[in-house]
């Protein structure tokens, strides 16, 4: 028995592990081999490419790619129309499906609308990635990076707000009311 949700519409290939609790969208195809975890949302015109790893509440918004080598942490929300590469020098007539860079994504992070993640950097947890923004480079945990390429403009904290350092090195999100220390160019929930 299906433990999750597909419309009739979407593909799922041979080999996949689906969550229980995931709903996939219309005209999605789930490509051979994936694994995605509980309480996902997958949505329409969506494709996951061979091997990608998922892991539980990640929220992909409609047309959105992700490649081979991708691997997102659990509640990872990846924005409409984003897009992971794979490949760092892509040709047409040059095979390079073994020259895949992996991209981790870590725990909590937000892809915002129409941005491009070049392959083989890392995204640091609870990173914010500004809509239209080209990543070329690692973003740092907490990290609010915006523009093409990408440049960092500041921390985020675990709910989606901008945090405001004191001359302490200490910021409270507005939301929680958790605190947060910046030091050295890190940035640590207290």
């Amino acid at each position: 028995m299906k433990r999750y949700k597909a419309h009739e519409s979407a593909v799922i290939d041979e080999g996949c592990e689906i969550g229980e609790g995931t709903s996939i969208w219309h005209f999605s195809h789930i490509m051979p081999n994936c694994k995605i975890g509980n309480n996902c949302n997958i949505g329409q015109n969506v494709v996951i490419s061979p091997e990608v790893v998922l892991g539980n509440n990640v929220k992909v918004q409609n047309n959105v790619s992700i490649y081979t080598g991708v691997i997102c942490e659990d509640d990872v929300f990846l924005g409409p129309s984003m897009v992971f590469t794979n490949v760092i020098n892509p040709r047409s007539a040059v095979n390079r499906k073994n020259q895949y860079l992996k991209t981790i994504v870590k725990k909590g992070v937000s892809i915002g609308a129409n941005a491009t993640i070049v392959c083989g950097n890392d995204i640091g947890k609870f990173s914010f990635i500004g809509a239209g923004a080209v990543v070329v480079k690692e973003v740092l945990p907490y990290a609010l990076v915006v523009g093409n390429p990408s440049k960092q403009i500041g921390w985020m904290s675990e709910y989606g707000h901008r945090l405001d350092f004191n001359e302490d090195g200490i910021a409270e999100c507005p939301e929680s009311k958790e605190k947060y220390q910046l030091k050295n160019n890190s940035v640590t929930k207290l």
